[in-house]
């Protein structure tokens, strides 16, 4: 008998759906084909046949764009707001890869430079790196699976996907949306299983590309475990930091810092967590943002009001307020929230000035909890915000171009947001962690260029 796992509302824990986990034996069938496919170039598909089929799964997705934006928040608890979003972002993810192949190129190499080159001519193309395997989060269920697996079709590489376990409801339409358009089903599988078939599937020889998305410790984990010759691309998670300089404009920041906090429940790898405030404004900043902040509607992700949904589990309810309540024990202040509302729910949360040990100060909560703190000058807010072994997006609010520029300079981090919170982000821009946060570049463009390979030819004139 199939083992199944029940898909639920993190909201009231209501069934949504469920799928069928894919057994050791399915998954070296799948392995087999991809590399079948891989390893035998008339098995390949052409350049405009991938872009064809592409281009219509965007179309089929456009044309059920609430179905996708309702799943999403079901499943995941995304606020519908939010979910939405995401849709679009998938979407205009799905048409960047279809307009970007033209952009995977090889390039001419310069010959005749000494003597032993003279009477040649090079160049290079870019091939299909081979089977890609995808493990990916639960908190965008939708975005990140084309992010991961669009690109792989887009340059031609089979692709064998595991979602989380959590939502891979989202992930399961998208393949079959791809298939509806023409996408060969050998080409692309959807791969829900349990972890210990999943480091089988990706631990294996045959596979060329592990793209992973999740927590660090996995993530590390699964690298260390990969065969020989497999490239890989790791996004993890950070504890964003925030640098509010004396110059900045108070009434504009906060309504980002709130978005950027709150947003899907603190639940994403680059969400505002680390508010580092000069000028001794420390406290005005933190009790603007819960003045916001307790006044987000938290409810069921699914009805339209809502501002912040459940987090994924009951069990990270529980982790956060563990934190927070840690943190109250060492003499920091709880501005608003520090409270479950439910046993799925957590209330948005504003702590000043948390010891610089609590977890809440040098871990990622991954929950609604912004830290704020008190620095006596620019120095030590960078110290403090480079001072974790994670580091990925950033942020300064300042309205000195040269304070600005000095902070970007010192900031450890990938992207550094200047008077915008660190969640920002667009599809075709890289995105990446530095250290523990991650390894290779994400985005789409940098994606597609990671799952090729170049081939040199070299012709004796």
């Amino acid at each position: 008998m199939k083992k199944k796992i029940d898909v639920c509302n993190p909201f009231d824990l209501s069934k949504v759906g469920e799928v069928d986990l894919v057994t050791g034996d399915t998954i070296e069938k799948y392995l087999g084909e991809a590399n079948n496919i891989s390893r035998n170039k008339n098995q390949y598909l052409s350049k405009h046949k991938r872009i064809e089929i592409l281009r219509r799964t965007a179309s089929l997705m456009k044309k059920i764009d609430e179905e996708l934006a309702l799943l999403i928040a079901a499943e995941g608890g995304k606020p519908l707001i939010d979910a939405r979003v995401e849709v679009a972002r998938a979407i205009d993810g799905v048409e960047t890869c279809a307009s970007d192949l033209g952009n995977v190129v090889g390039k001419e190499i310069p010959m005749g430079l000494t003597e032993a080159a003279k009477d040649r001519i090079a160049f290079s193309i870019r091939e299909p790196i081979g089977t890609v395997v995808a493990v990916s989060a639960f908190n965008h269920p939708l975005n990140l699976i084309v992010h991961q697996v669009a690109p792989a079709v887009a340059v031609g590489c089979p692709c064998i996907v595991k979602p989380a376990n959590d939502t891979p409801l989202s992930c399961q339409k998208f393949i079959s949306l791809l298939i509806e358009a023409g996408l060969p089903e050998t080409w692309v599988r959807f791969a829900p299983c349990e972890n210990s078939v999943a480091e089988k599937l990706v631990t294996d020889s045959r596979v060329a590309f592990f793209s992973f998305i999740g927590s660090a410790r996995v993530g590390w984990y699964l690298k260390s475990k990969l065969a020989p010759g497999t490239r890989c691309a790791l996004e993890h998670g950070g504890a964003a930091p925030v640098i509010v300089c004396e110059s900045a404009d108070i009434t504009k920041m906060i309504p980002k810092l709130i978005k950027g906090g709150f947003y899907h429940s603190g639940q994403v790898c680059v969400s505002v967590q680390r508010v580092f405030v000069l000028g001794g404004k420390a406290r005005t900043v933190a009790e603007h943002i819960a003045s916001g902040a307790s006044k987000l509607r938290v409810g069921n992700a699914v009805e339209e009001k809502t501002e912040c949904g459940p987090l994924i589990r009951p069990e990270e309810v529980k982790r956060v307020g563990e934190w927070v309540k840690e943190a109250g024990t060492k003499n920091c202040e709880i501005i608003c929230g520090g409270h479950a509302l439910t046993e799925t729910t957590y209330a948005p949360t504003v702590l000043l000035n948390p010891d610089v040990n609590a977890k809440v100060s040098i871990a990622e909560i991954f929950g609604p909890v912004v830290c704020v703190y008190d620095c006596a000058d620019i120095h030590q807010a960078i110290l403090r915000a480079n001072a974790l072994d994670v580091a990925f997006q950033a942020s300064i609010f300042s309205n000195n171009l040269t304070e600005t520029i000095s902070t970007f300079s010192n900031l450890d981090a990938t992207a550094v947001m200047v008077n915008d919170h660190t969640a920002f982000r667009v599809d075709w821009m890289p995105f990446a962690g530095r250290r523990q946060s991650g390894h290779g570049v994400g985005g789409i463009s940098y994606t597609m260029e990671d799952m090729t390979q170049i081939k040199m030819a070299v012709i004796n004139s």
